[in-house]
């Protein structure tokens, strides 16, 4: 798990091997593909990301990358898919601190600004506002923008209420009706 060609791995996969499509869409054979290929390599890095993954912007967004979107689609419809939100958002901030989404592309960037944009917090959510508008896309900002417009209301996502657990509000559910409620 120490070896860095498992950071090159990572980033070839979700770069090349996918479309921007196979990103945000459902697709339980890329589902079921990331769940062969990465669902051990998640494990472990949950439980601790090695220095080596730390020390570079390639092995910080890496880590995100897995921690962050691989968690969506290895655990899509269940708690386990928020599980990582924590950690991808530590090693998100960690890679900030040290400057790293300069030395990334646009698109990597996106990436490593996700973990702001999945949190309930409310400041974090106005940080993912900042750090999308530096991106200069508008499509991305209006992610972030409707995020933010979510946790504003609800305080948090009501879409991940039944796998969480929680009680929906009458408000949240009728959000939930509504088409384009969830990412």
């Amino acid at each position: 798990m120490k070896n860095p060609a498992r950071i090159e791995e990572v980033l070839k996969f979700w770069f090349d091997d996918l479309s921007p499509d196979d990103w945000f869409e459902s697709d339980e054979a890329v589902d079921s593909h990331i769940r062969e290929r990465f669902q051990e390599l998640h494990e472990a890095l949950r439980e601790q990301v090695p220095e080596i993954w730390l020390s570079s912007a390639r092995g910080c967004l890496a880590a995100v990358i897995v921690l962050d979107q691989f968690s969506r689609n290895m655990y899509r419809g269940t708690s386990r898919a928020f599980a990582a939100d924590g950690a991808a958002l530590s090693l998100a901030k960690e890679a900030l601190m040290r400057g790293f989404d300069r030395e990334l592309s646009i698109d990597e960037r996106k990436f490593l600004y996700l973990p702001f944009e999945h949190s309930e917090n409310p400041a974090e959510q106005a940080r993912s506002m900042q750090l999308f508008s530096t991106l200069e896309s508008e499509l991305d900002l209006d992610y972030a923008r409707r995020h933010k417009e979510i946790i504003d209301r609800f305080g948090r996502f009501p879409h991940r209420n039944a796998v969480l657990g929680r009680i929906s509000t009458p408000e949240e559910i009728e959000f939930i009706k509504e088409p384009g409620s969830s990412f």
